[in-house]
């Protein structure tokens, strides 16, 4: 599937109206929101390109940023380092600040990073393949008690203990290594719906993988104290975990910040039927204060 920037119209008009000479973007990902905030903002005169996997960094760098020069100055990290990341390059404030979390559609659709249940892969799930941490380590070597643990917290997953004993009895006959073994030993225990049965396992094993919800309190929290005065801080988030803890530091911040909406924005009818993956797609922003 082809990457579509997520509530692209809704990330400019945020940074509408504002100067913005220096600019993070935490998950630049094939850098669809990157290129149409450099276009809308020819006063930037530096824009980091963060991300932690070096395929999507390969990608945006030879494609849609491929133009765009000195300006552009690629990172390779989590941008929950931003402090440090800044730091480096002896850089004391930022204009703007952008991420849009959790898997991209580009990660969903290379098989073998095992992030998609559909089809048969390696169970990895590393957005930063120098992660040493992969999911078939934590299918296969978490206690049972530990892994209901990360199914309930990290998927909802209302049968998390039912799914975790599953896991642990199959691991006692030979080590689960795919994608495909895991959908199979799962999918006659786990909770049943609209959502395919591996839904919440897979995105409870991905975000424990890559310490996502960690690391998106901490970003935001080090956006919020590097962001300059009357400057904007945005963030995507695609289920309620996320969306919680971008709203909760946006309020714990109140303070310093002030929020530029009432309610989050959301995916409109025309850009769901467009990309279906939008669907549960919130954006929430705030300014710092002058």
């Amino acid at each position: 599937m082809p990457h579509k920037p997520v509530l692209l119209q809704e990330v400019l008009k945020i940074f509408e109206g504002i100067s913005l000479k220096v600019f993070f973007e935490g998950t630049v990902g094939a850098g669809g929101h990157a290129r149409a905030i450099l276009e809308a903002h020819p006063e930037i005169e530096l824009y980091l390109a963060c991300d932690r996997d070096p395929v999507a960094l390969e990608i945006s760098r030879n494609s849609l940023l491929a133009s765009w020069g000195k300006k552009v100055e690629w990172v390779r990290g989590a941008y929950a380092n931003l402090a440090q990341f800044l730091k480096e390059r002896k850089i004391v404030s930022i204009d703007g600040f952008f991420i849009d979390v959790g898997v991209s559609s580009m990660q969903l659709d290379e098989r073998e990073r095992g992030f998609s249940f559909m089809g048969d892969a390696p169970l990895d799930m590393r957005m930063d393949p120098d992660n040493p941490l992969t999911a078939e380590r934590l299918v296969n070597e978490q206690s049972e008690i530990a892994l209901a643990r990360i199914l309930f917290e990290y998927g909802e997953e209302r049968r998390s203990r039912k799914v975790a004993r599953a896991i642990v009895e199959a691991r006692r006959k030979r080590r689960i290594r795919t994608t495909g073994e895991l959908v199979e030993i799962i999918k006659p225990v786990a909770t049943r719906g609209r959502l395919h049965p591996a839904t919440l396992v897979f995105q409870a094993l991905r975000i424990a993988v890559n310490d996502e919800l960690g690391q998106l309190k901490k970003g935001l929290e080090a956006a919020i104290e590097k962001t300059a005065p009357l400057g904007r801080i945005a963030a995507i988030s695609f289920h309620s975990l996320e969306d919680r803890i971008v709203k909760n530091v946006f309020r714990d911040a109140k303070e310093s910040c002030e929020s530029l909406m009432k309610k989050p924005w959301v995916p409109t009818e025309e850009e769901i039927k467009k990309n279906p993956r939008s669907r549960s797609a919130k954006l929430r922003a705030v300014e710092k204060r002058g």
